[in-house]
């Protein structure tokens, strides 16, 4: 599997051995581009926590056992898987089939990794409290080195490869116990996309890719829905909300600015884009055969009127989707995996127990 990604060279480091390397762009305490179009990720301290690596283990912890897997499809996943109970072989045989999630992280497509304890700590507890086969969390390509449709890509990728695993067609199921372990619990009949911020506009753009017409056929699996967590949609002009709304030490109006310049293809000029501009990524999917859709807001989010514009476009589009605000002091942008905001505070405990039983029982009425 590729290594996990390591903290930068300093910028002195990097300036001393190539004295022509002129910083570019950046964004403060995030990200550093160069003219050389080398790239220093960094660690904001108030972030630290959340960016620290989770490894995998294969000892049950919660009811969880992780694991990382090298697909042949070119992607590399993370694996949440059930643990395995001792079972007599006749009680294995009968074993009730369970959905599968397919996971996108955020990181507004230029930051983040899947093995952050920031999705890990959200995640691990999600695939008991769904009580799902396995939850597969796709490593995804990073702007503006892989700028769009790279991450789309990817998560193509992934989704064509479990494809595989269900048909016994990777080679990936033979080398590989956890793959096994997936293949042999999951309903792949009832495969969910779900994603974070911009994690959340992944969904869209993975569904719309998987159902435009002479798309690559998915059978034996099928998407029976979609979760949008706070999706990282941006409209062409700033939004009341943007502008408005409190900034939390994940996004702040400079990472919503400068970010997605950075992730779009090369050339673009603004921000009204099918990729990530919720009326555009709406009239692009009309064609589309979307599944149903489930579309967390949250009250203070500074993307909140954009992702409530892509519900409003996407039911004019004609596609089914639900909405589901979540209010209160506090409730912003992926409120849910700020781990000491949800342990320390009950209005924010409160929410998250909300987002996951609105998840809990879309998962389970499709």
């Amino acid at each position: 599997m590729a290594t996990l990604p390591q903290m930068a060279a300093t910028k002195e480091q990097q300036e001393a051995a190539n004295p022509a390397r002129v910083l570019v762009e950046s964004v403060t305490n995030w990200i550093r581009v160069y003219s050389d179009d080398s790239v220093d990720r960094l660690c904001p301290p108030e972030a630290a926590p959340f960016m620290e690596i989770v490894r995998p283990y294969e000892e049950p912890r919660d009811g969880v056992t992780v694991h990382d897997v090298a697909t042949d499809r070119g992607v590399d996943v993370r694996l949440y898987l059930t643990a395995p109970e001792e079972e007599e072989p006749t009680t294995m045989a009968r074993r009730r089939r369970r959905p599968v999630l397919l996971h996108f992280h955020g990181g507004a497509f230029c930051v983040s990794h899947a093995a952050w304890s920031l999705y890990h700590h959200f995640y691990a507890r999600l695939t008991v409290e769904l009580d799902v086969a396995g939850i597969v969390s796709v490593v995804l390509p990073l702007a503006p080195e892989h700028r769009l449709p790279a991450a789309i890509d990817a998560g193509h990728a992934a989704l064509l490869w479990l494809r595989d695993v269900a048909s016994g067609g990777s080679s990936n199921v033979a080398l590989d116990p956890a793959v096994e372990r997936l293949r042999s619990a999951a309903d792949f009949s009832r495969v969910f996309l779900i994603g974070d911020s911009a994690g959340g506009v992944l969904v869209h753009n993975v569904a719309a890719r998987a159902g435009e017409a002479g798309a690559e056929p998915l059978d034996p699996i099928r998407l029976a829905g979609g979760v949008l967590l706070h999706p990282g949609f941006i409209g062409p002009e700033k939004s009341r909300s943007e502008l408005e709304n409190p900034p939390t030490p994940l996004m702040t109006q400079e990472t919503v600015d400068k970010f997605v310049m950075l992730a779009l293809p090369v050339g673009t000029t603004g921000r009204d884009h099918p990729y990530t501009s919720p009326a555009a990524a709406a009239r692009a999917a009309e064609g589309a055969r979307l599944p149903p859709m489930l579309l967390m807001v949250a009250e203070e989010d500074m993307l909140r009127d954009p992702q409530v514009e892509y519900g409003e476009a996407m039911a004019r589009a004609g596609k089914a989707v639900e909405t589901v605000l979540s209010r209160g002091r506090g409730i912003g942008h992926v409120f849910y995996l700020n781990w000491f905001a949800v342990e320390s505070d009950p209005v924010a405990a409160a929410r998250a127990r909300e987002l996951v039983d609105a998840v809990k029982s879309f998962v389970d009425s499709h």
